[in-house]
C-alpha cells in the first residue's frame, strides 16, 4: 500500500492524503486481527492490542526500506497506532457478527484505492500560531543584544526541545545585519540548512517581527524528511515576533510564532504542531533568558583586603 502511495501518478496517491493515512492504518489493523482469527477466538482487548502493534511494524517497516525517514515515522506511531486499534476492534465484530469477513475485508482492501483516485492531493491547509512569554532579569537593551545576535549555539542549550530530540536539525546561530529595506537575519542549522528572516517591522528594544525566506537549496536533500520539510507542500513557517515589555526586575519577552499545515489530516497534525513548536518556543526563551542574564549579571569582586 505505501508502494501504491507515492505521488507518482500525475499527482495522485499521495502518502499525505487521506485515503492513505487514515484508511492504510485501519486496513493494517484489520488483516491482523483477521489472520489471528482465523485460528483462536481473542478478546476486544487482544484485537485492538494486535491492530495497534501490527501498524507500529508497519511505520518501522517503512523506515526500514527507506519510503520514510525518522521523524516521520515518530510523528506517525500514535496516530497510525491509534487507528490501528480501531481497525483491530473492527475486525473483530466483523469476525464475530458477519458470516463473511473476508469477503467484507476484501472491500476495504479497495476503499483506501478507490478514494486515493478521487481525493484531491493539495488541501487547502490552515494558518496556526502559537505564543509564549518568558521574565527575564535583564534590561530590553541586553535581550535585544541577545536577539540581533545569537552565535555559536550549543545542542545543550536548546536539546530541551523535542522537535530537535526526535531528529530535527539544531539552530547553530541567527545574526543580524542592517539593510536598506529592513533588518534581515541569518540563521544556519546543523545539515546545511539556512534560511533568512526578514523583519516586516521593528523598533529597536521593543519590537521585531521577522518573515521567513526560503532559497532553493535552503534545506539539503536528506536534511529532512520531505513531508515536514520546512517551506515545503505541507508544512511552512510565516512569521515570527518578539515583542519586549519593560518589567520590574527586568524584560518580559513574548515569542508569537505563526505555521501552516497544508494535510487531510489538520486535525491530528495542527495540534502536534502546536504542541511542538511550543514547546521549541518555550525552549528558545528560555535560552535568550539564560545569555541575556548571564551578559547582565555582574561579575563577582573579590573581596577587599
Amino acid at each position: 500500500m505505501r508502494t501504491v502511495f507515492n505521488g507518482r501518478l500525475d499527482g495522485r496517491y499521495e502518502a499525505m492524503m487521506f485515503s492513505f493515512m487514515v484508511l492504510a492504518p485501519l486496513l493494517v489493523g484489520m488483516v491482523a486481527v483477521y489472520v489471528a482469527e482465523r485460528h483462536v477466538r481473542h478478546g476486544w482487548g487482544h484485537h485492538a492490542g494486535v491492530g495497534a502493534l501490527a501498524n507500529i511494524i508497519f511505520t518501522v517497516g517503512t523506515l526500514a526500506i527507506g519510503q520514510e525517514g525518522l521523524i516521520c515515522v515518530i510523528i506517525a506511531v500514535p496516530m497510525f497506532a491509534t487507528i490501528g486499534a480501531v481497525g483491530g476492534l473492527l475486525m473483530g465484530a466483523i469476525c464475530r457478527y458477519l458470516k463473511r469477513p473476508r469477503q467484507t475485508l476484501y472491500g476495504f482492501v479497495l476503499l483506501p484505492l478507490a478514494l486515493g483516485a478521487i481525493e484531491n492531493p493539495n488541501p487547502e491547509g490552515r494558518v496556526e500560531r502559537v505564543e509564549r512569554r518568558i521574565l527575564i532579569a535583564a534590561p530590553p537593551a541586553e535581550v535585544w543584544r541577545q536577539l540581533m545576535t545569537v552565535d555559536a549555539i550549543r545542542a545543550d542549550e536548546v536539546d530541551s526541545a523535542w522537535t530537535y530530540r526526535i531528529g530535527v536539525p539544531k539552530p547553530l546561530a541567527g545574526v543580524v545585519r542592517e539593510t536598506p529595506t529592513g533588518l534581515v537575519r541569518e540563521v544556519t542549522m546543523g545539515k546545511g540548512i539556512h534560511f533568512q528572516q526578514m523583519s516586516t517591522d521593528w523598533q529597536p528594544q521593543r519590537y521585531v517581527n521577522w518573515r521567513y525566506h526560503f532559497d532553493a537549496d535552503s534545506v539539503p536533500a536528506g536534511a529532512l524528511d520531505d513531508h515536514v520539510r520546512i517551506g515545503g507542500k505541507y508544512f511552512d513557517l510565516l512569521d515570527t515576533a518578539y515583542t519586549l515589555t519593560p518589567r520590574a526586575g527586568g524584560t518580559e519577552l513574548s515569542m508569537t510564532l505563526d505555521y501552516r499545515v497544508s494535510t487531510a489530516f489538520d486535525w491530528y497534525a495542527a495540534p502536534l504542531g502546536r504542541w511542538l513548536l511550543g514547546g521549541q518556543s518555550e525552549t528558545l526563551l528560555a535560552f535568550y533568558r539564560r545569555r541575556a542574564e548571564a551578559r547582565h549579571r555582574p561579575a563577582a569582586h573579590p573581596p577587599a583586603g
